[in-house]
């Protein structure tokens, strides 16, 4: 386990050192806490930071901006459910969450800044205080990825674990949640919640059986987080619905995120993750700046 995990954060390092330069803004660019200059009001602007003195004496809806605070808290909800326990790619569902956050640790990491997590496996909750420090994130990295497996027949709550992010109350900051995010959206009102206070990122973690199945004939499908099995036969017709099923299902997660404010990473577990991840935050770099994809 150690050995992996030096790998993967040598790995991360390499590929992702000097892409932000020190500005965490660049991975999820988006309001701070302190009010900066006041600006004319324009369609898309969030209402809530409208600035009522200013609108009123300039006779003209004005919104206030704010600055970034100079220290950034992460809290990162990993969704360690039964059914990240697959994968048919390079790596497994499970492993590739881990992967995603090493990303968000050094691309959080430095002048001040810290991060801790909460970890559910469907079994229960685990709390790990935020800290700053290389040593911390090492020492964070390896107690997530040391979380046992649950047991087959586990359901996960990605609901209750976006709560326990929202209490106690915390510093405003950034909210990553780590999640194939398959079965019901009932975790769209704590995601919003959740948003109302902190910056969100949603890391999607998909396996490309996830979205179709393969042409293999007689096939034994398990659900692990409810531990039914069924036998199938994957016609032409079954495979077509089962793809309609899955591209529904993922145009709704994203939905409920867009509408949430959330910014939507996905990776797989068959592409390359790490350059997935620099055109996501170049991406968020240029959209900040005004700049030009």
């Amino acid at each position: 386990m150690e050995v992996a995990l030096r790998t993967l954060e040598l790995t991360v390092r390499g590929r992702l050192d000097g892409l932000l330069q020190g500005n965490h803004l660049g991975l999820v660019p988006g309001p701070g806490t302190e009010p900066g200059e006041a600006r004319i009001y324009q369609p898309g602007d969030d209402v809530r930071r409208m600035d009522w003195a200013v609108t009123a004496r300039m006779s003209e809806p004005h919104i206030r901006q704010t600055v970034a605070d100079r220290e950034l808290e992460t809290w990162a909800a990993m969704d360690l459910s039964a059914s990240l326990d697959f994968g048919s790619g390079a790596c497994d569902k499970r492993e590739l969450a881990v992967a995603a956050l090493a990303a968000v640790m050094f691309l959080t990491s430095g002048g001040g800044n810290r991060i801790g997590a909460v970890v559910d496996n469907g079994t229960g909750q685990r709390r790990l205080p935020a800290r700053g420090g290389a040593g911390h994130g090492r020492a964070l990295l390896k107690q997530v990825a040391e979380t046992p497996h649950a047991p087959e027949g586990t359901r996960g709550d990605l609901a209750a674990l976006l709560e326990s992010l929202r209490r106690p109350p915390r510093r405003r900051g950034l909210a990553v949640v780590i999640s194939d995010f398959l079965g019901p959206t009932d975790w769209q009102r704590a995601l919003r919640g959740l948003g109302a206070r902190h910056s969100l990122l949603a890391i999607e973690v998909v396996d490309p059986r996830d979205i179709e199945l393969p042409d293999v004939g007689t096939v034994l499908l398990s659900d692990p987080e409810t531990g039914k099995q069924r036998e199938v036969h994957t016609t032409p017709v079954l495979r077509k619905e089962f793809a309609a099923a899955a591209a529904a299902h993922r145009e709704e997660v994203a939905g409920v995120l867009r509408r949430a404010g959330c910014a939507h990473l996905v990776l797989r577990t068959d592409s390359d993750w790490i350059a997935d991840v620099v055109r996501f935050v170049v991406a968020r770099k240029r959209g900040w700046s005004g700049g030009t994809a």
